[in-house]
């Protein structure tokens, strides 16, 4: 049998011989062996409605002639390949009978399917227009940049790529393109070929545009996917969930936690565990809107158990928000509770929350109340840092000399401070009493002040100030009682002396 035969039989390739052959074998007749009109109407020619030109295919070998390999296309003609166009470096095919190749389908007509791995190696001008006219992919090597794009060899001729088609994403480092070997769609072929443009984005938009198909057929809502960092935008993240398809995970899903700024979470590249919460149509025509959320993978922490924290316990938090009526603190993932302004300072008078704190400051706070049910707890800065006025009787005594420091004048008298957190008011009548009154009243707010301690009223939050220089003995005496001279002070001690000097 001639090698011609091998290859064709009067427009039949050698699969349908061997078919012809083995029903000779069997006998015309016998169970389970096809008549010889269904096997000849198995092979029959014709336009195949299944296939079409740039299609690509799977094909099993199923004979290797001397010029050309045939594969099985899964239709009723077998298709047929340049042996030269699959051989490998070395000049030598590396594919046996019962190999499976992919294939495009560069040709078709009712006696024949003609194959050809991406029209790879050498070959003429007029395959390289069949490519453009058919669409089929051709493997090319990009030679070198130039401006705009790349030089691209292939069959021997020399095609331009326009840098924003050598792929389909932004191109940040041309230079790690040249060298490399890819298949390009031919998108112009004018002048006889003096004048070829390829894309490769083209065909990896096609075959993505199939990936995406499948993989949007395969998820719905509440689908759990591993999503890429792609943009960060001040309203959320972008994620891409597959090659070329991106969601969006709005700041407010990023966490249970409140986020002001998505870029101190992520950065661009990193990667995480999504949920797809939503599928819509986008504004373009065949443009999806896909919507994902990290916090709803885990549970709402307002759900868990009610005893995790308690009235009067001292916690760690960070504030999250400043506004006008107090200071928002998170003292857990995604629980925030609310330090009002009243309850920010024992020390001193708050006008802005902002004087006491700053977001992103960790502080400690007292939980004051609970209501889980309306997602509400009250906290306190000040009991957190200890009430001042707790022992004050044990600090000071009522006769006392004590050095402080004038707060605020008002007409009916000043305001001392005594430490943070203790004031005392120095009635604008005692200040007459003093040695010097014009003196004290010379005095400017924030400068020191030597008194005495009159009057304690704890339960009010109430000390009442006298004169600390006073010569009058039987004032300073009414004030002293069975308190020793040694607990006044360096004052008490120069009053004392001037006491018995008059003696």
């Amino acid at each position: 049998m001639s090698d011609q035969f091998d290859e064709k039989n009067d427009g039949h390739p050698k699969g349908f011989a061997d078919a012809i052959g083995s029903y000779f074998q069997k006998g015309s007749t016998g169970d389970g062996v096809e008549s010889f009109a269904d096997l000849l109407d198995s092979y029959s020619p014709g336009e195949n409605e299944d296939v079409r030109i740039g299609d690509k295919v799977k094909g099993e070998i199923i004979s290797i002639g001397k010029d050309t390999v045939f594969v099985n296309t899964g239709t009723k003609i077998d298709g047929a390949v340049d042996k030269t166009d699959l051989l490998d470096e070395n000049g030598e095919l590396p594919h046996n009978i019962g190999d499976v190749l992919d294939l495009y389908i560069i040709s078709l007509n009712e006696n024949e399917i003609r194959l050809s791995k991406a029209l790879s190696g050498v070959g003429g001008l007029n395959l390289l227009q069949e490519a453009f006219e058919s669409g089929v992919p051709v493997e090319g090597k990009v030679t070198e940049q130039c401006k705009g794009g790349f030089h691209v060899e292939m069959m021997q001729r020399t095609a331009f790529c326009p840098v924003s088609q050598i792929d389909a994403k932004f191109v940040k480092t041309p230079e790690d393109y040249v060298g490399q070997v890819f298949p390009f769609i031919i998108a112009r072929f004018e002048e006889k070929g003096k004048n070829i443009i390829v894309s490769r984005r083209t065909l990896i938009e096609r075959e993505q545009k199939k990936a995406q198909k499948k993989f949007l057929e395969d998820v719905s809502v509440g689908s759990v996917l591993e999503g890429k960092v792609t943009s960060i935008m001040p309203y959320g993240v972008f994620m891409e969930i597959f090659p070329g398809i991106e969601g969006m995970v709005h700041v407010s899903e990023l966490g249970w936690s409140r986020v002001e700024n998505p870029g101190e979470v992520f950065s661009q590249g990193d990667t995480a565990t999504v949920k797809l919460t939503g599928i819509e149509p986008g504004k373009k025509p065949g443009q999806l809107k896909i919507s994902l959320s990290i916090k709803q993978l885990t549970g709402d922490p307002w759900d868990s158990d009610e005893d995790r924290f308690h009235v009067g316990e001292k916690v760690k938090g960070k504030v999250t928000r400043c506004a006008d009526f107090g200071a928002f603190v998170e003292i857990a993932p995604g629980i925030e509770g609310l330090v009002h302004i009243s309850q920010m300072s024992y020390k001193k008078r708050v006008l802005k929350s902002e004087d006491i704190v700053k977001v992103g400051e960790t502080i400690d706070v007292m939980i004051k109340d609970i209501k889980i049910e309306n997602r509400r707890i009250s906290l306190s800065i000040r009991d957190a840092e200890g009430d001042p006025w707790v022992g004050v009787k044990e600090k000071y005594r009522i006769g006392q000399a004590v050095e402080g420091t004038i707060e605020k004048k008002e007409k009916f008298g000043y305001f001392i401070t005594l430490e943070p957190g203790i004031t005392g008011l120095l009635p604008k009548s005692k200040i007459s009493k003093f040695h010097k009154p014009s003196l004290i009243e010379k005095l400017k707010e924030g400068e020191a002040i030597t008194i005495f301690v009159e009057e304690i009223h704890p339960n009010d939050r109430k000390i009442t100030l006298g004169p600390g220089d006073s010569v009058d003995e039987g004032s300073w005496k009414k004030y002293t009682k069975d308190t020793k001279t040694a607990s006044l002070g360096s004052l008490g001690e120069k009053l004392q002396q001037a006491l018995d000097a008059k003696k």
